[in-house]
């Protein structure tokens, strides 16, 4: 039976998608991963050449991600535009 998790419900945060491309030599029931991550909102990309080397990339964006201190959303104040 499926499981059902609260976060689940929640809207996927941007800040914390990747984008994934895997080479033909990749083999997963061999072991063998390589291929070039990339994270979509800063575009910090590294190639991988095992599974070890994708799972550093993704630690090292997302600690960073979270130690960054959190900036407010832009606002516009509104007013006229300048012509």
């Amino acid at each position: 039976m499926k499981q059902h998790h609260a976060a689940a419900d929640q809207p996927l945060s941007a800040q914390r998608a990747f984008v994934v491309q895997l080479r033909a030599e990749t083999d997963v029931e061999q072991g063998r991963f390589t291929g070039r991550v990339e994270h979509v909102v800063s575009g910090q990309a590294q190639q991988f050449h095992s599974l070890a080397e994708f799972l550093v990339f993704i630690t090292r964006v997302l600690t960073a991600l979270d130690a960054a201190p959190e900036e407010p959303p832009e606002v516009w104040e509104g007013g006229a535009e300048a012509e």
